[in-house]
């Protein structure tokens, strides 16, 4: 039974690549799971967002597009219950972000660390692009548009939404109550690390297993993660702290018990790198399969595709409009009714 529609859920994936189990685990799971919880859900497919970074690159932006939705319709993303759309055909997202930059310091966005650790990644320094610097201005808009209140998303993303937050606050103080504050929802792995012992799993980092990778691909992966550099012979002892084959079984082998003998096994000597990493291929397999599988059928639907998001994005637009109709109320910017 679902609970009152007072609660909307928005969720969205970044079209610059196709999804990974660092999503998987990280919010698509949880989106999953909303879908059948709440009456109003909305699915985005953030494509301004990803030009804030690959403004020189748009084909690979709009390449993306169907293929982020294909993986998220493989997992379970029912178009049914989740409203579907692509952000930049909603204009009022662009209006309200305008709007929104009226309440923020170029200061405080520079010390949002999501932005200062993606900064340092990309290598930006002071030629950052205005629109990358100011994105968490654009994903509070992104969520207020529809008035949405839940959002799964990752550990890393928390500083954003504080500041999104700090939007609400800052703008129902001076035009009157009109957002509600966002709840951040935290999946049981907000984070998961990459193949190579790197602290995220990322697109751009070449350290990822894809929803869609083949079983020959999940296992080369597998076989070159970061183990213990001392275990060198089975029969020594080896270390299960920072091995990312035994975190990744952690995560997603069902059998705990037999994890945790295994890991005493490893431990005291005995047990080979390759029999464990054997083992972990089986299991992201069971979860990988199923996936890759339903993926390529609806990859043969590409009409389906456009239509799910053609009607999504038609009935996301309604919302759009009643939301800005409030908001140009209350900043008196209204001037024809």
């Amino acid at each position: 039974m679902k609970t009152s529609n007072e609660n909307i859920v928005l969720t969205g994936d970044r079209p610059t690549g196709k999804l990974h189990l660092g999503h998987f685990v990280g919010s698509i799971q949880n989106r999953i799971a909303l879908q059948n919880q709440y009456d109003q859900c909305f699915y985005m497919v953030a494509d301004i967002q990803a030009l804030t970074d690959n403004a020189d690159n748009p084909e690979k932006v709009r390449n993306n597009a169907f293929e982020v939705v294909l993986d998220n319709l493989a997992v379970g993303l029912d178009p049914e219950k989740t409203t579907c759309f692509i952000q930049s055909q909603i204009s009022e997202i662009a209006e309200l972000t305008v709007l929104f930059l009226n309440l923020v310091t170029l200061a405080r966005l520079r010390r949002n660390p999501t932005v200062k650790d993606e900064m340092k990644q990309k290598g930006f320094g002071e030629n950052v692009p205005a629109g990358f610097l100011v994105y968490p201005v654009s994903q509070a808009a992104d969520i207020l548009f529809c008035n949405s209140n839940i959002i799964p998303v990752g550990e890393d993303q928390l500083p954003v939404i504080e500041q999104a937050n700090e939007i609400v606050v800052k703008f129902n103080s001076i035009y009157g109550e009109t957002f509600r504050k966002i709840q951040p929802m935290i999946s049981a792995t907000p984070r998961l690390i990459g193949i190579d012992g790197n602290a995220k799993m990322g697109k751009s980092l070449g350290n990822a297993i894809y929803l869609d990778d083949p079983k020959e691909d999940v296992e080369k992966k597998v076989m070159m993660m970061y183990t213990d550099p001392k275990h060198i012979h089975k029969s020594d002892p080896g270390n299960v702290k920072g091995n990312v084959v035994f975190t990744y079984l952690d995560i997603f082998d069902p059998n705990k018990d037999e994890v945790k003998t295994l890991k005493k096994q490893y431990e005291a000597g005995g047990l080979g790198d390759v029999e464990i990493k054997k083992r972990l291929v089986g299991v992201l397999e069971e979860v990988i399969s199923p996936i890759r599988d339903r993926r390529r059928e609806l990859a043969k639907k590409p009409k389906l595709i456009e239509e799910i998001l053609f009607e999504g994005t038609k009935k996301t637009r309604q919302v759009a409009k009643e939301t800005m109709g409030k908001v140009r109320r209350q900043i008196k910017i209204d001037y024809f009714g």
